[in-house]
């Protein structure tokens, strides 16, 4: 039993059709609108490495963006989703195919017409998701070389939010939030110690992590012990390490909206007093 059937062509990349299962559909890939009418039958073979939405928000949305997309740009987009895809070893969510298109559109119109948007939190974003970021490298050379332009490597920084977020299933602006959530952070203790972290170094690295866990376990209401003997040994031994890392969990508490246990500010002065050695 035929499984798809060409209900309406957009384009040479994108058509709707009728799934069995699923009802209408829009299907997207490389050339499959190209010399196709309605009625016409999808073969198994025809929709192996496509993409269905399948959410009618996502449809929606999607339709609303072909008119502004150039044919060749739509061509490399769809094969850095499958490259992604491939990369990643993981299911995609849908939204990709919305948010990661409409994000490429903005950088591509902006890099044509001469502006480069910088990338604040480029260097969390390599630290927090270092796989997804390796793989945005990739799409970057991938489009620049395919549509002769040079998105910057900053660019690299947000493909890579959108990729964890499809993964993940996270709203992009939610990843983005905790992005600037840890670079506030960061400030406050550059700020305190009055030093620059070097953005390249492991401590860095472990501190923007710890941070990073430290926000899921807020979020996901773990809950944490706390170790007292340690905490009284840290409060009277690094009272401005002690003090900070309350500073910086009420600032977590007040953005993240939820409550966050005492034992944590026990694990974070840790790192700080361990940043603060290497410096001093």
């Amino acid at each position: 039993m035929v499984e798809l059937t060409v209900k309406k062509v957009l384009n040479n990349n994108v058509l709707i059709a009728d799934h069995l299962n699923y009802g209408e559909v829009i299907v997207i890939g490389n050339g499959i609108g190209f010399n196709r009418k309605k009625g016409d039958e999808l073969s198994a073979e025809a929709i192996e490495k496509l993409f269905v939405l399948t959410n009618e928000r996502e449809q929606t949305n999607y339709l609303k963006l072909l008119p502004f997309i150039e044919d060749k740009t739509q061509k490399v987009i769809i094969s850095a989703v499958e490259l992604i895809k491939q990369k990643m070893q993981s299911p995609l969510y849908e939204h990709i195919h919305v948010a990661f298109t409409d994000h490429l559109l903005f950088a591509i119109n902006r890099i044509k017409n001469g502006l480069e948007l910088g990338n604040p939190f480029l260097m969390e974003t390599k630290t927090l998701y270092p796989e997804e970021y390796t793989i945005a490298l990739e799409v970057v050379n991938l489009i620049n070389h395919q549509l002769n332009l040079s998105l910057p490597e900053g660019e690299a920084g947000f493909i890579a939010l959108h990729i964890h977020s499809a993964v993940t299933n996270k709203n992009i602006s939610e990843v983005n939030q905790y992005n600037q959530l840890i670079s506030r952070l960061i400030d406050m203790v550059e700020e305190k110690f009055q030093f620059t972290i070097d953005k390249e170094s492991i401590d860095y690295m472990r501190l923007v992590r710890h941070l990073r866990f430290t926000i899921e376990r807020v979020k996901n209401e773990e809950i944490v012990k706390e170790p007292e003997k340690i905490a009284l040994l840290l409060k009277n031994e690094y009272p401005v390490c002690y003090n900070l890392s309350w500073k910086l969990i009420k600032v977590m508490q007040q953005a993240l909206q939820k409550p966050i246990y005492d034992a944590e500010a026990v694990y974070l002065t840790m790192h700080l007093q361990r940043l603060q050695n290497k410096h001093e």
